[in-house]
Formats: C-alpha cells, sequence, structure tokens
C-alpha cells in the first residue's frame, strides 16, 4: 500500500493556514485536475481524488486537530469514508458551475448596436450639415410592452425548470454525484412560458419598426468618421438598455478640390506668359467665392502658394485649415501662324540669355559622364 502524501503538501498549503487558504487553494487544484477537463488521464483522476481527500479532512476543525496531533493513523479508525463529497459538495457546485439555481436566470440584455452608411458631398463634410434617415430596428412591442403576452393574459411558470430558468442533470464521479446545471431549453432561460403570445410581436416582445433620425453633422468631419447616437440602436431585452446607432460618414469627390487633412488642394492653370511676366488671378474658395493671389514673375511650374485660413474648420478647435494652390502651367497645343512667328521671335532672344550657356555647360556634363 503506497503512502499517503501530508494533507498540507497536497493541497500546497502551510501548517498554520486559515480555513480561506485551504479552500482557495482546494479549488484552484480540483479545477486542474477535474476528470472533465483530464479524460483518460489515472494520473489526473488519482491526483483530484487525493486532493478531495486532502480538503474533506482539513476542511473540518475536528478532523483537522486529529489529523495535526496523529497524521494519517488518528485512533478510532481513521477520519472516515472517502467515497463521497461529504461536507464540501457546496465547493464542487460554486466551482463547476452547479448551484446557481434561481440565480441562473437570465438578467437584463443591452439591445444591438447598428452601422449606418451615410454618403455626403464634398462641402457637407467641410462646413457640416444635417441629415434625416431612416433606420429599421427591434423595438419593444408597444401592444405588450415587452411581455411577449396579449394584453390580459398573464406569462405562466416553465412546467419543465418550475421557473427556475434552469435544468439539472444528474452525474456520477469517483466523488459521488455531480449536479450540472443547464439552460431551460423549453423557456430558454426565461423561468416562464408565454401561454398566449401577443399578436402584435408573436411573443418575440420586439417588433421592427422603420425611424425617421435626423443627423447632425458637425462641419470638419472627414471620410470615414464615425458619429455616435446614444440610445438609436435596437431596443434591449428584459429591461435592458437600448443599443447605439454609428454613422459612419463616407465624403464624395469634388471636382477640383481635394483635401489633406485640414488644408484644402488645388491646382491652378495658368500659361506660360502669367508664368513669365507674373500676374494677377482669382483663386475659388468654398463654400462659394473667390480670392485674388498674386503670381510673381518667373513662377515655376509646381509653384505652390499657401491661402491662409481658406481650408477646413478644425473639428475639435476654432479656426481653419489653408487653401494649397499649386501652379499648372499648361502648354497651348494649337497656335495661329501669328503666335508662332512671335513664339520663334522670341526663342531666338533666349538663344542669347546667359542662361542658354549655363544649360550648353550641363549638357556637356551629361555627355561627359557617359564618355
Amino acid at each position: 500500500m503506497p503512502t499517503k502524501r501530508d494533507y498540507y503538501e497536497v493541497l500546497g498549503v502551510s501548517r498554520n493556514a486559515s480555513e480561506d487558504e485551504i479552500k482557495k487553494a482546494f479549488r484552484r487544484l480540483a479545477k486542474q485536475y477535474h476528470p472533465d477537463a483530464n479524460q483518460g488521464n489515472r494520473e489526473a483522476e488519482e491526483k483530484f481524488k487525493e486532493i478531495g481527500e486532502a480538503y474533506q479532512v482539513l476542511s473540518d476543525p475536528e478532523k483537522r486537530q486529529l489529523y495535526d496531533r496523529y497524521g494519517h493513523n488518528p485512533p478510532q479508525g481513521g477520519f472516515g469514508d472517502f467515497t463521497g463529497f461529504g461536507g464540501f459538495a457546496d465547493i464542487f457546485e460554486e466551482f463547476f458551475g452547479m448551484g446557481a439555481r434561481s440565480a441562473a436566470r437570465r438578467g437584463p440584455q443591452a439591445g444591438a448596436h447598428l452601422k449606418y452608411n451615410l454618403a455626403i458631398e464634398f462641402e457637407q463634410a467641410i462646413f457640416g450639415t444635417e441629415k434625416e434617415i431612416e433606420i429599421p430596428r427591434l423595438e419593444t412591442c408597444t401592444n405588450c410592452r415587452g411581455s411577449g403576452a396579449e394584453p390580459g393574459t398573464h406569462p405562466i411558470r416553465c412546467p419543465q425548470c418550475n421557473g427556475s430558468g434552469e435544468v439539472r442533470r444528474v452525474q456520477q464521479s469517483i466523488f459521488g454525484s455531480f449536479v450540472n446545471v443547464a439552460t431551460c431549453p423549453r423557456c430558454e432561460g426565461e423561468g416562464e412560458i408565454v401561454s398566449t403570445p401577443c399578436h402584435m410581436c408573436k411573443g418575440a416582445k420586439r417588433i421592427q419598426v422603420t425611424r425617421k433620425i435626423k443627423v447632425t453633422i458637425p462641419a470638419g468631419v472627414d471620410d470615414g468618421t464615425q458619429i455616435r447616437l446614444a440610445g438609436e440602436g435596437e431596443a434591449g431585452t428584459r429591461g435592458g438598455p437600448p443599443g447605439n446607432l454609428y454613422i459612419v460618414i463616407s465624403v464624395k469627390k469634388h471636382p477640383f478640390f481635394q483635401r489633406e487633412g485640414d488644408d484644402l488642394l488645388l491646382d491652378l492653370p495658368i500659361n506660360f506668359v502669367q508664368a513669365a511676366l507674373g500676374d494677377e488671378v482669382r483663386v475659388p474658395i468654398l463654400p462659394e467665392g473667390e480670392v485674388t493671389l498674386t503670381i510673381p514673375p518667373g513662377t515655376q511650374h509646381g509653384k505652390t502658394f499657401r491661402i491662409k485660413e481658406q481650408g477646413v474648420p478644425h473639428l475639435r478647435r476654432n479656426g481653419r485649415g489653408d487653401l494649397l494652390v499649386t501652379v499648372q502651367i499648361v502648354v497651348p497645343q494649337k497656335l495661329t501662324d501669328k503666335q508662332k512667328e512671335l513664339l520663334r521671335e522670341f526663342g531666338k532672344t533666349l538663344e542669347k540669355q546667359p542662361g542658354d550657356s549655363r544649360d550648353k555647360g550641363v549638357f556637356s556634363k551629361v555627355k561627359d559622364v557617359f564618355k
């Protein structure tokens, strides 16, 4: 016959451990070595039995006193039968999900959140707007007020679970009987059954309704921005709160303007005469209007000018971004004979410019590289 291990060692506690420490150690080890979690593992099954035996002794003040004095062989025939749960069945019930009784009945459940994709114009995203949308959602039935029963009638106690919302199944183990608890399949944990369902919701307690909701779009929102409308989702059940409605913004493209953060970008076409001699041009701004932009002489293609405070309003602070105007020099594709003649004459004057000799010098350097 193998020598029994010290019960304190089995539970991993000191000899002066408190009752609470012993109980916590037992719960932890019992979960680890429970046969349901170690099916077919003979060693785990033996450890589980050893843990239960140690706990049954050390959790009883009188048995613990005898054990501390005499060890495993106290007078008058030992500590009794270890085949059943004895005084610690409540621990197994608490630990393995048994004994929940009427508390297992489902409590209030929050309603589902809803999402709505809303497409708006470019200008509406920048300056804000108000939209009215239609949302289909589940709401508490107005006829039965969420009871599921036809007015004038009442739900009855579930005969299968006797109103507890759960059913129990006895299972034998090496320590005796376990009671497994599951949600009652007939009442789905409600503890009651609707004998006369509401004619409007058919006992479902909620009905599908389409609601019109006004949504305020703040100035400065961008593509992908989410707006949360608290409590505008589906109704909860059993007294639970409603869910939320999330509006996801999709911004349509603008034919001329682009957005980069809180700045607006605009490509401005000018001809090469304006770029060479300089000019004052009118630049469109949003929502409607224009401002004057001075193009200095000698402006190069791709030059960007910044116009302050003509961009997107900041979403959570005062002020606006800027308008960034990038010059695009447009080369004419069709010229009259007169224009061609003038350009040829102009080209002859360019050959005499100092820049031309510099250009030739650069070209010579490039040729030297490839020799």
